[in-house]
């Protein structure tokens, strides 16, 4: 009797471990895939922010919440055949007007409505790097995107005939982000529920040892024999 009620609190103790980590487990996957993306830069388009090789994480949010300066997953198959998501920087959103270049200083300038932009992330301080000048009103819905290699970049300067380069905001797949700690707890709570399903399964385990041990064979008590009769 003891060994079935050991059975039973183990096999109780299996299902509510297991099927707490199998929730667990089930998720915090679903939430990081619908959260978070992952990604491999190709191309040196993003030097020197983002080199070939390089693994990136992007939080996914809508098109139409990313602003200038910010640098973003997208996929264009029409212009990019072949290969999946790309990453470029926004310059203009919907309303602006982009244009280079202007030479502020001795150096040429991208400006944006009529100011020269600040961009010190570009490789070498080149902001144009192909000498191919361009004056895009940006449609509303529609982004602006350049490389920070600005002479090794297939961006929207060479695309003009279609929509003057622009992209539909529909096509960023999210933004590029260096804070992977919200990525980092998803990834603890997947390891944490797969640990869970599998002290589920060795309780279950046990639980099925338990019941299957048979109980120890006691002896009869024999019955007392009195003194013998004289």
């Amino acid at each position: 009797m003891a060994g079935t009620g050991r059975g039973r609190g183990l096999t109780v103790a299996a299902l509510v471990t297991g099927l707490l980590g199998l929730l667990l487990g089930i998720g915090s996957f679903t939430y990081g895939r619908s959260a978070y993306g992952l990604g491999t830069v190709r191309s040196e388009n993003m030097t020197p922010t983002y080199e070939p090789g390089d693994r990136v994480v992007w939080e996914r949010v809508d098109g139409g919440e990313v602003r200038r300066g910010d640098v973003v997953a997208f996929s264009a198959p029409d212009r990019y055949p072949g290969v999946g998501v790309h990453v470029q920087r926004v310059i203009g959103v919907g309303g602006d007007r982009v244009a280079c270049c202007t030479r502020v200083g001795g150096r040429e300038r991208v400006t944006v409505n009529g100011k020269p932009v600040e961009e010190p992330y570009v490789f070498q301080g080149e902001a144009d790097g192909v000498h191919h000048p361009y004056d895009v009103k940006v449609p509303r819905g529609r982004l602006f995107l350049l490389g920070d290699h600005r002479s090794n970049s297939m961006d929207s300067r060479f695309f003009v005939a279609d929509h003057d380069g622009t992209l539909p905001v529909g096509a960023v797949e999210g933004r590029l982000t260096g804070d992977r700690a919200g990525l980092a707890l998803v990834g603890t709570a997947l390891l944490v529920g797969v640990v869970l399903v599998l002290t589920g399964v060795g309780l279950g385990i046990g639980a099925l040892v338990v019941r299957r041990r048979k109980a120890p064979v006691v002896p009869p008590v024999p019955w007392p024999v009195g003194p013998a009769q004289g």
